[in-house]
C-alpha cells in the first residue's frame, strides 16, 4: 500500500528531478524570477494553508493556523524563488529542487516552533504533529507546482 503513493510521486515528479534530462537547468534569469514569484506564492498558499487549516491542532486557533499558512511561505518562498535559482544557475535542477525542497520546510519548521514555542513545549507529540503537517504541505506544494510545470504552463522552470 505504501509503495503506490510513491511510485505515484516518483513518475510525477520525474520531469522535475530531471531523470529524463540530467542536463536540465533551473532559470536564473531575475526578470522571471520576480514574475514568476506572486503567482508562485498564491499557487503555494493555495494548496498548503488548507493542509494546516486542517492538519495542525485545534490548540492554534483558526486564525493562528490561517496565519502560519501565509506567513510561513511568505518567509521561505523568495528564498526558494529568488536566491537559490540564482545560487543553484550553473548546477542541475535535480541539486536546486533538493536543496530548495529540503531548506523550505526546515525552515518553516523552524519558524513555526520560535513563533508558538510556549505551546509546543507540554508535550512531545504537538511539535511532531505540526513539523509532519508542515513538511506534508510542502511536499504537496511542490507536487501540485512540479504537475503543473511538466504541462510547461508557465513555462519558467
Amino acid at each position: 500500500m505504501l509503495l503506490l503513493p510513491l511510485l505515484f510521486i516518483h513518475l510525477a515528479c520525474s520531469n522535475a528531478l530531471a531523470l529524463d534530462d540530467a542536463t536540465a537547468r533551473t532559470t536564473s534569469r531575475p526578470n522571471e524570477l520576480w514574475l514568476f514569484l506572486p503567482i508562485g506564492y498564491l499557487f503555494t498558499v493555495a494548496i498548503e494553508t488548507p493542509v494546516l487549516l486542517l492538519g495542525l491542532s485545534k490548540k492554534f486557533s483558526f486564525k493562528e493556523r490561517l496565519f502560519a499558512g501565509l506567513w510561513l511561505t511568505a518567509c521561505t518562498y523568495p528564498i526558494v524563488v529568488l536566491v537559490l535559482p540564482t545560487i543553484f544557475a550553473e548546477a542541475s535542477r535535480s541539486l536546486y529542487l533538493l536543496v530548495a525542497e529540503t531548506f523550505a520546510p526546515l525552515a518553516e519548521c523552524a519558524l513555526f516552533r520560535l513563533i508558538f514555542r510556549d505551546r509546543l513545549r507540554h508535550t512531545r507529540r504537538e511539535p511532531l504533529r505540526s513539523f509532519a503537517v508542515i513538511t506534508l504541505a510542502n511536499l504537496l506544494s511542490f507536487i501540485g507546482g512540479e504537475l503543473l510545470n511538466s504541462t510547461r504552463w508557465l513555462g519558467l522552470f
